[in-house]
């Protein structure tokens, strides 16, 4: 059952739209729209875009009802469902901001969960907060300023003849959170004329999408991949598109392929470790009957792309007619509403190999067939038309060809800045047009290969961690661990990356230290919800620049290099 058509034989529009509400009112004269299933991969709800339209707009005079204004931002908590959707479009209606805000972690706590969200509507200034029932208990614990706290269907009776207001191409279109669990979350302001913008884009440009096509996605909804990618983006060139809930994913990860499969589906992406999962759990699984010839377009995004991972997915599932010229790398972020560049579709994934050596020491991507230590880097295409992107040196310049540096990034769908923030905007957006994304690469002809990124961001089973989050934790929940004493990094695991969390401990008692990196994996798990490896070393262990900062990028080197084994830790 596939709930919602295809529609191979209707006329469509690729993004060419001045806002998303004209977008969802052409989507809505069709026959295709949103399919949400449950865990065990039944459909719950098949929500054509027509319908959802008119529910949109209907919700949205009730947010007026409640008491909010134009302008107002609204909380969104995004369950993979339709009144998630609902809840968006009712915003776009009424002329507010939605933000999208994650789901628990399966692992996480209440007061951890409670203290991530109540960071970003505070950073939202947001007015209201919408969300599942089963979390209205956790939800009225927000801030005193959220004046409305429900579901949608909590939402009051419009009132007749309620008047929405008009949306132009320059209106605030949503807010996206590049990182919830921030201490001082950075909310991206999009506009309705970026996202049409890269929507167009990606669609047009980028995947070249036919009446044909039809998408699979377990992304989660408040993650810029998840939104733009597989709500918004094929929304506006009318595509029917098959959700899963990212829980349903990570328990049973053969269920994303076997939507694929069932529905024919053409175009699904996702980071790395999902298709090294799904290789994983498919030798033990039943594969025989699955049918992934229909895929063209296998999109990587959302992390370092690792192409042995990928070999081992395309051997895998070669017997069920998935072809490795599906591969699609990409590379983009959220202050550009989602994507800057996409490989040619069809080609699948090209490969460079560098010399570590000359890449650490002299900045240089060489290749590296001769050298002892390599490292294989996925080409991400070249930038979509409108984008530029331009890798610089320390000094500002233009860096040569296969010269590191880092990349900055400008066109139509860059963010207006980071709400309610203007010297965070000022700092990485140029008066010019230029965003420093900070992320590392260099340029091979005219595509841009990622090497690394600036900041400490770690991406651990498709969720964003920084690690200060973690240091923070540890140092807050236990008194046996002092400011300074926690640096935490993620280093490459067996398969996906693992979060290392180093600790200095003062004491030889074996107990006591046994008990300590107890406490720091209990503390960790309930309010992060990630399994990490701890490793406790000597007093004054930990590596600091010459500011006094604690140097996270030379711990992870030096673990990596051994010289934290565990015998000289206990010297």
């Amino acid at each position: 059952m596939t709930g919602l058509p295809t529609a191979p034989e209707r006329f469509i529009r690729l993004a060419d739209f001045a806002t998303l509400i004209e977008a969802l009112e052409f989507a809505a004269t069709g026959e295709t729209g949103l399919c949400f299933h449950t865990v065990r991969g039944e459909i719950a709800e098949a929500l054509s875009y027509r319908r959802l339209r008119d529910e949109a707009e209907a919700l949205a005079g009730r947010l007026l009802a409640a008491g909010l204004k134009v302008g107002d931002r609204v909380g969104l908590i995004a369950e993979t469902d339709g009144d998630f959707v609902r809840g968006f479009f009712a915003c776009q209606y009424a002329g507010m901001i939605p933000a999208p805000l994650a789901m628990p972690a399966p692992l996480g706590g209440k007061d951890a969960y409670v203290a991530q969200i109540t960071r970003m509507l505070e950073s939202a200034d947001a007015a209201a907060l919408l969300g599942p029932p089963a979390l209205t208990a956790w939800m009225t614990e927000t801030p005193a300023s959220v004046r409305f706290v429900g579901s949608v269907a909590d939402l009051p009776a419009a009132a007749p003849g309620a008047q929405l207001p008009a949306i132009t191409p320059e209106s605030p279109c949503y807010l996206q959170f590049s990182s919830g669990s921030t201490r001082f979350p950075a909310g991206v302001l999009v506009t309705h004329r970026a996202l049409m913008a890269n929507a167009e884009q990606i669609t047009r440009h980028g995947l070249g999408v036919t009446a044909a096509d039809r998408a699979v996605s377990w992304l989660p909804l408040y993650h810029d991949m998840g939104l733009v990618g597989f709500l918004l983006s094929p929304l506006a060139c009318q595509m029917t598109v098959d959700m899963l809930p990212t829980e349903a994913f990570v328990r049973r990860p053969l269920l994303w392929l076997d939507l694929i499969s069932r529905n024919a589906a053409t175009i699904s992406f996702s980071p790395t470790f999902g298709y090294e999962l799904c290789a994983r759990r498919a030798e033990g699984g039943r594969t025989e009957t699955m049918d992934l010839s229909t895929w063209r377009a296998a999109g990587l995004g959302g992390d370092m792309i690792r192409s042995g991972p990928l070999g081992d997915f395309a051997e895998r599932f070669a017997t069920s007619g998935f072809a490795p010229g599906a591969f699609l790398a990409s590379y983009g972020m959220a202050e550009a509403a989602l994507a800057l560049s996409m490989s040619p579709v069809g080609r699948g994934i090209v490969i460079d190999t560098l010399d570590m050596d000359r890449l650490e020491q002299d900045g240089l991507a060489v290749a590296g067939e001769t050298a002892e230590r390599v490292r294989d880097f996925v080409l991400c295409g070249p930038p979509l038309p409108g984008q530029e992107l331009d890798v610089r040196t320390e000094d500002g310049a233009t860096a040569p060809e296969r010269g590191v540096g880092r990349i900055f990034a400008r066109g139509p769908s860059l963010m207006e800045g980071y709400y309610g923030q203007p010297e965070e905007t000022a700092r990485v957006l140029s008066p010019d047009g230029w965003l420093d994304t900070g992320d590392l690469g260099y340029r091979a002809g005219d595509e841009i290969v990622i090497t690394g990124r600036s900041k400490d961001l770690m991406i651990i089973n498709g969720r964003n961690l920084w690690p200060q989050d973690l240091e923070w934790t540890c140092e807050a929940e236990l008194d046996a661990i002092r400011s300074g004493d926690v640096a935490a990094f993620s280093v490459p695991g067996d398969g996906e990356e693992r979060v290392v969390v180093l600790v200095q401990a003062r004491t030889r008692d074996a107990a006591v230290r046994e008990h300590l990196e107890s406490e720091v994996r209990r503390v960790l798990r309930a309010r992060h919800g990630i399994e990490v490896e701890v490793r406790l070393v000597g007093a004054h262990a930990l590596p600091h620049t010459s500011s006094g900062k604690l140097s996270r990028s030379k711990a992870r080197a030096l673990w990596l290099s051994g010289a934290y084994d565990p015998e000289l830790a206990r010297a």
